[in-house]
């Protein structure tokens, strides 16, 4: 394998990360004052999905078996419409380093779901991993309608929702990424999101106010779609095509760190002082809990 090859996908999650990270306070910025969660997830679906297909139109040639399209139907609610739809809702209620926390919880709820579901083995380090890093996880979630700041119970909620979602997901696309190219999946899994929100999106599309729109509210939906939808998926299946998927995984660890340098650069530097109180001993310490679980359940046990 050429080592540029390695290099080029590190730097791939790299981006995909920084764009995650940073996304949790960007996507909040223009929520609800210039554009509602549900609205906002419908032109993300709207934009993203004809980007998807015109890609797959020019490099991937490759039918669908009727068998399948059930699971696509499945994955795209799990992976396109609830998972989105629960984010954006989350993020408008809650703190952007308690959602970027909890996030990095998805790999302890893919092993969970990979258990039940596929009946895959579970090791001690992994039992370990689940309870520590479910303790963090459950922390946050409770101890956001204690504390002042942009944080709240709901929207945490929210956030370990559309992780489980996520979670489910993956689970679910693994069979249909092996045996398909991952942009016809991408495709198809956005294209039935999209109609799966469009009965909960188009009212609240069809009432915003564009008018209000400034340029900045159309530069942030402008870097949601492109950026954390087109681009950061993009990068991901770059890098799965020369990394392993724990590696891959491995990088959202990233996000929480991003997340407290931009909640810090708001509000000490940008006058956002509705996020001065967001960072706190007991959030790193969830943070801490749920990077021990996650390092847990993905290091491999010797036999």
């Amino acid at each position: 394998m050429p080592v540029n090859n390695t290099y080029k996908a590190h730097l791939a999650l790299l981006g995909a990360n920084l764009i995650y990270g940073v996304n949790y306070i960007i996507a909040k910025g223009i929520m609800p004052d210039k554009i509602g969660p549900s609205a906002f997830v419908f032109i993300r679906l709207l934009c993203a999905t004809p980007l998807f297909w015109f890609l797959k139109s020019i490099l991937i040639k490759e039918k669908i078996s009727k068998s399948d399209i059930l699971r696509l139907m499945l994955c795209g609610l799990l992976g396109a419409a609830a998972n989105q739809m629960l984010f954006f809702h989350g993020i408008n209620l809650t703190s952007p380093i308690d959602a970027s926390i909890i996030m990095t919880v998805v790999p302890v709820i893919v092993l969970v779901f990979s258990a039940i579901i596929l009946k895959e083995a579970i090791t001690k380090n992994m039992v370990i991993g689940i309870i520590i890093g479910g303790l963090g996880a459950i922390t946050l979630i409770l101890y956001g309608n204690k504390v002042s700041g942009t944080s709240s119970l709901l929207g945490n909620l929210f956030i370990f929702l559309n992780a489980c979602s996520y979670g489910l997901y993956l689970v679910f696309v693994k069979p249909l990424m092996k045996k398909y190219n991952a942009i016809t999946v991408v495709s198809w899994v956005f294209l039935f999101g999209f109609i799966f929100t469009f009965p909960f999106g188009i009212g609240d599309f069809i009432q915003t106010d564009y008018a209000s729109f400034t340029l900045n509210t159309y530069l942030v939906i402008g870097f949601v779609v492109l950026f954390t939808t087109f681009f950061a998926y993009l990068f991901n299946i770059y890098s799965l095509n020369y990394v392993s998927p724990s590696v891959t995984s491995s990088y959202i660890y990233l996000q929480p760190l991003i997340s407290f340098i931009m909640v810090t650069i708001y509000a000490e530097f940008l006058s956002q002082k509705q996020y001065v109180q967001d960072i706190n001993m007991i959030k790193i310490v969830s943070c801490l809990l749920v990077v021990i679980g996650v390092y847990l359940v993905s290091k491999k046990q010797k036999t």
